[in-house]
């Protein structure tokens, strides 16, 4: 029996069922409190997103809520509008983009059982004895702007309303002061600033730049870092602060897009152009477009900042949507480093290493400076094969091969970088038992056990995913090499970005080839924009900094743009081409992706997706002249784990029209994928197809 006086309340929860849903209070719930509520048989915690006068089927079955949650504030509206907005464009449930945003203690109902006395996590939080107030840092003397940084702080100062600004400067052009000083007038206003990053490693370096900077203005607790390396607690503690608005600047990775940040007065994106602001699962979001979206949403100015902006960005900037401000020049009284292209075609390599690397490495060394060797490859070698009978090590449960890696104390020994799957290395070859196996290609441990057979004298270090597992690793390795512990870094895209080696002079790239023929239509932009990031390493403190590109193909276009450093030059051969060819950013588009037990049912239910609009639900779907829907076919890694997949692309030059047929499109989806008993997932804007 439903009581007399009852309060209808709607609540998003994080189910893969469209939703929100309705449930019953004996008193009114505030939109944007978080719930604990009964669904099937499981307890959820939800947000509450409306108060609809009447429900939305029979009052009858509607639950009661068992429990609201006022440890925090309500979410205030404007964070309740980036959710929609991202639920709508992205086509997910509501719930399934609130709630994953949350640190993990506030959606987890186990969190509250039984603890309501304490007040949950956020009371427990804050209850704890707080650690003695550390000593502030020491302030860091503004260095001087140069007249193209002045420019920039005094335009970006002068904005009191929405504006996306391109900063396009060149590595070590001063980027980052221009951020700090633009950060200082908004939080004198009183208000907060939101700076993001891509990657973590990223952040203790500037964290560190920004305390020395801002804790005078914004005091010791005033600055907040958010992401996913962190324990539950430390987010927890980011994101309240963030919420309560004590900490009035943020530095976070591309999950801080959702900070409730009350009082926000200035984004900044910096690497605006890095594929890591793009989820790759969940929610497929790109942080830095909904940091735009949001700046629109709140009236408040946007920085993209980047010496390689991504294309797109780069045309709104021709266009005239995005203001752009220029940095040409570096920072520091060095200039660019000279950039030279080392012909491999007829050259006695040395382990994959040319005379000329080579020497310039031993110049480096005798004048005690630091040298980068740069290969996007960890492991000790791609595959492992047998010159007898062509075998090579593959992934048992992947269409991909095993990379053979040199593990401390355990020797050699093949693992998956798609699945996981890890094996010993075998005696013998499996075919045709030859024993004579040999590792073919090189990754980072083979080049930094060479460089060591090579340079005995040298200390030499290694940076990549398999050296920084550890908690904190990455920091203490980064720490050493600005110490100048190190004379030989060997490292992978987590060396080329954001880094200020003050002793380095030498970069060296090696197998920069394997990009430039990729299937992804995307490869030449990540390749130009990898290796002047990479290059912008080099001389930043002491000038002189030379790079070395080995390469069998000097003529390339990309490479020709990177001896000039010009990137413009580059974004406008690229942008004619992408336009030629009817690529994005001239059209927009959607990836449907299908896995199954077996490809042929992934590619049934692709073409059946496909069929929809010109089924029976041929009237849900008006204006399909303006889509484009392409053939289903496997992916270039069709079995990951022993699930095979296929994709379907859909395209149109509108982005409405797209956004409607998707609309439509995902409305009848699950009831295909149930049927057909497939895992599908719609990606909006792809970065990879």
């Amino acid at each position: 029996m439903i009581p007399p006086a009852v309060c209808w309340v709607r609540v998003a929860l994080d189910v893969p069922l469209p939703g929100p849903f309705d449930y019953r209070s004996e008193a009114p719930v505030a939109i944007g409190l978080r719930v604990i509520v009964p669904f099937g048989r499981r307890k959820l915690i939800g947000v509450v997103v409306d108060n609809p006068a009447e429900p939305s089927y029979d009052p009858k079955q509607i639950r009661p809520i068992e429990e609201v949650l006022d440890d925090l504030p309500p979410f205030d509206e404007a964070w309740l509008r980036l959710a929609r907005f991202a639920a709508d464009y992205y086509q997910r449930p509501l719930g399934e983009v609130m709630l994953p945003t949350l640190p993990p203690p506030l959606r987890k109902p186990t969190a509250y059982q039984g603890k309501r006395s304490a007040g949950g996590p956020v009371a427990r939080l804050d209850g704890r004895k707080r650690k003695a107030a550390r000593a502030p840092a020491a302030a860091d003397e503004p260095p001087a702007l140069n007249d193209a940084q002045r420019t920039a702080v005094d335009t970006i100062g002068a904005l009191d309303s929405f504006k996306p600004v391109l900063l396009h400067g060149v590595t070590g052009s001063g980027k980052t002061e221009v951020y700090l000083r633009a950060a200082e007038k908004v939080l004198a206003a009183g208000r907060q600033v939101l700076l993001m990053v891509p990657e973590i490693n990223l952040t203790p370096q500037l964290e560190g730049a920004l305390r020395a900077r801002l804790e005078a203005l914004v005091g010791s607790d005033g600055l907040a870092v958010m992401h996913s390396g962190l324990s539950d607690g430390e987010r927890l503690q980011a994101w309240t602060r963030a919420q309560r608005g004590q900490a009035r600047m943020l530095l976070g990775t591309r999950m801080s897009i959702f900070a409730p940040m009350t009082e926000l007065g200035l984004i900044v994106v910096d690497e605006e152009h890095d594929a890591s602001y793009k989820q790759q699962d969940g929610l497929r979001y790109s942080a830095r477009d909904l940091a735009v979206w949001r700046a629109h949403d709140l009236g408040i100015p946007v920085v993209l900042g980047s010496a390689t902006p991504s294309l797109e960005t780069w045309q709104h900037a021709e266009r005239g949507r995005y203001l752009r401000l220029s940095l040409p020049g570096r920072a520091r009284a060095s200039s660019l480093p000279s950039m030279r292209l080392v012909d491999t075609r007829r050259l006695q390599m040395k382990q994959g290493m040319s005379p000329q690397l080579l020497d310039a490495i031993g110049q480096r060394l005798e004048r005690k400076e630091q040298s980068l060797i740069f290969l996007n490859r960890r492991g000790y070698s791609p595959v492992l094969h047998c010159q007898s009978c062509a075998w090579v090590s593959n992934c048992p449960r992947c269409t991909a091969f095993t990379v053979l890696h040199r593990t401390e104390g355990r020797g050699h020994r093949l693992q998956c970088h798609h699945c996981g799957y890890q094996a010993p290395v075998p005696r013998a070859c499996p075919e045709c038992g030859d024993q004579d196996l040999a590792p073919m290609g090189r990754g980072t441990q083979r080049v930094e056990e060479h460089l060591a057979e090579l340079f005995p004298e040298a200390r030499i270090l290694r940076i990549d995913a398999d050296s920084t597992r550890r908690k904190g690793s990455a920091e203490a390795l980064f720490a050493s090499v600005h110490a100048g512990e190190v004379d030989i870094l060997v490292g992978t895209q987590m060396v080329a970005k954001g880094h200020d080696f003050a002793r380095l002079g030498l970069v060296g790239v090696l197998n920069a080839d394997s990009m430039l023929f990729a299937h992804d239509f995307r490869a030449p932009e990540r390749l130009f924009a990898q290796l002047m990031q990479v290059a912008g390493r080099a001389g930043r403190h002491q000038g002189n900094g030379e790079v070395l590109i080995q390469t069998n193909y000097p003529e390339q276009p990309v490479y020709q743009a990177l001896l000039r450093h010009d990137y413009a030059g580059f974004a406008r051969h690229a942008l004619h081409e992408r336009e030629s060819t009817g690529l994005p950013p001239f059209v927009y588009q959607a990836l449907l992706t299908a896995e199954a037990r077996e490809l042929k049912v992934a590619q049934e239910f692709l073409e059946r997706a496909r069929a929809l609009p010109e089924g029976e639900w041929a009237a849900d779907f008006p204006g399909l002249d303006a889509i484009m829907l392409y053939d289903p076919v496997p992916l270039r890694v069709l079995r990951v784990a022993n699930i095979e997949r296929a994709q379907l692309l859909a395209e149109s030059s509108s982005r409405p029209a797209l956004q409607a047929f998707l609309a439509s499109w995902s409305h009848h989806l699950p009831y295909l994928a149930n049927e057909a008993r497939v895992r599908w997932q719609l990606e909006v804007d792809p970065l990879e197809i």
